[in-house]
């Protein structure tokens, strides 16, 4: 069992959603990056993902893009990017990249897949690399024993779902609703049904992003997904803050909020079964 399934597996246990942590990596700094990722871990997360800063994000909302700029404008590399799941992955909670695919072609597919899994990375998530054209990555990956993550949209046909799911490993990810990352005062109503529609198709575990920003909307998104997606909501926390010290509090303390709220699961929201 790779330790993505193993973080989901126990939420199970315990009758609640995962919590997935978001940061990229770089800001607002490598280290004050490392401290904020495994400060989110060690607050309740049960999966943190790390951000490899690019510079053509399409799928970024402003918060996240302007945080991966000033990574960049800081002359974050893939090596820091690394630096950062290593240290992660640490604390003992599984870490995935998420990234763009141009960087990891560049670098070179399996040189990437080896360094990711040699500094503890879990998996790698490919929001921009589609079922078709994975052939080399899913190699990779799977000599390396690295979890293949994939996005489904609420456009997804089922015929989609079912090729995007039978590429997966460790969970499917669903974008909530359509457009770019950002948190949103309410979570996209169309999540339940991409949710139950990605369960006709997989027994992976189902998690949501794009759009959760508090506790409560962690506790609607538990009531239906197996997992809690939180990104831009973190990154606004260390935007905000006076200096990285106060960025780390912050963000320890929305995690664990975030970690109360998959616990509480509000039922009402979708149907779980």
């Amino acid at each position: 069992m790779s330790g993505i399934a193993g973080a989901f597996e126990r939420a199970s246990g315990e009758d609640r959603a995962a919590l997935i942590g978001y940061l990229p990596a770089g800001f607002p700094s490598v280290p004050g990056a490392i401290a904020a990722a495994t400060a989110i871990a060690q607050a309740g997360a049960d999966i943190v993902e790390i951000g490899l800063p690019y510079s053509d994000p399409l799928m970024d909302g402003a918060v996240i893009q302007e945080a991966t700029t000033r990574a960049l404008a800081g002359g974050t590399k893939i090596a820091d990017v690394l630096r950062t799941v290593q240290a992660v992955a640490a604390t003992g909670v599984p870490v995935l990249v998420m990234t763009y695919w141009n960087p990891v072609d560049h670098y070179g597919v399996d040189a990437f897949a080896r360094d990711l899994a040699d500094a503890g990375g879990s998996g790698l998530i490919t929001p921009d690399l589609t079922p078709e054209e994975a052939g080399p990555w899913l190699e990779a990956a799977a000599g390396r024993g690295l979890d293949p993550v994939f996005l489904v949209a609420p456009s997804s046909s089922a015929e989609r779902i079912k090729l995007i799911t039978s590429a997966c490993g460790g969970f499917v990810y669903a974008a909530s609703l359509m457009g770019t990352t950002g948190t949103r005062d309410t979570v996209g109503n169309q999540a339940a049904g991409l949710v139950r529609r990605v369960r006709d198709a997989t027994s992976l575990p189902v998690a949501v992003g794009l759009g959760v920003r508090d506790r409560a909307q962690a506790a609607q998104v538990a009531g239906f997904a197996d997992g809690v997606i939180v990104g831009s909501a973190f990154v606004r926390r260390l935007l905000d803050a006076p200096d990285e010290e106060a960025g780390v509090t912050a963000v320890r303390g929305l995690a664990a909020d975030l970690a109360a709220g998959v616990k509480e699961r509000d039922r009402s929201s979708g149907d779980k079964s």
